[in-house]
């Protein structure tokens, strides 16, 4: 990116992790510094990828395929870079984005037991060279995410997997961090929010 594109933050994690209210916590600090941010989430995003998103969260009686529920999540972001993200980041906005393709490997490759291979081919195809700038990921022991999880309404079609699934999914998230250092900040999520606020704050000191 030039000195005139935005920025590209990209929030992560599983169930429990409290990513809206950190997602507040993050917007209000970038707008003390004057950002001008567009805040979004995946899937979803446009009004077309809000609608894939429904029909990948709604529970069916129909067995998702795992192979056509990957397609349906590039195809919504596909809709949601081309139409919102790039052209904000090209207009020197933020972008503070719920989920990104972090998800996709750890939910689709870590949960479904998809091949990464093939995630990297969408990825390629539907991204080029576009990677965040900075990734946030919350992490947190997945019975005590869970726990805070049922707290909620009704759960989605994935709130609802077996505790395995949410097991390889924190695993796969963990391997993804391991890949780069520099664009992943774990941030653990199981402490009392003061401390993870505080933990947030200090990573996008060192950022700016």
């Amino acid at each position: 990116m030039n000195d005139t594109q935005g920025k590209f933050i990209t929030i992560e994690g599983s169930e429990g992790v409290g990513k809206s209210t950190n997602i507040s916590f993050i917007k209000d600090y970038l707008e003390e510094k004057n950002i001008e941010l567009l805040i979004t989430r995946e899937p979803g995003g446009t009004p077309l990828a809000e609608e894939i998103r429904e029909l990948l969260l709604q529970k069916r009686s129909e067995n998702i395929d795992e192979t056509a529920e990957l397609l349906m999540m590039f195809a919504a972001r596909a809709q949601h870079l081309n139409t919102v993200i790039l052209p904000a980041i090209d207009a020197g906005k933020w972008v503070l984005c719920d989920r990104f393709t972090d998800s996709t490997y750890a939910y689709q490759g870590g949960g479904r037991g998809l091949s990464w291979q093939l995630i990297e081919r969408l990825e390629e195809t539907v991204q080029q060279e576009l990677q965040p700038d900075l990734t946030l990921y919350l992490d947190i022991d997945v019975k005590l995410g869970l726990a805070r999880a049922s707290k909620r309404a009704e759960l989605d079609r994935f709130e609802s997997e077996e505790i395995d699934f949410f097991e390889r999914v924190r695993t796969a998230y963990l391997t993804r961090v391991k890949t780069d250092t520099k664009r992943y900040q774990v941030i653990d999520a199981g402490q009392d929010l003061q401390l993870v606020q505080a933990d947030i704050t200090h990573v996008l000191e060192s950022f700016f």
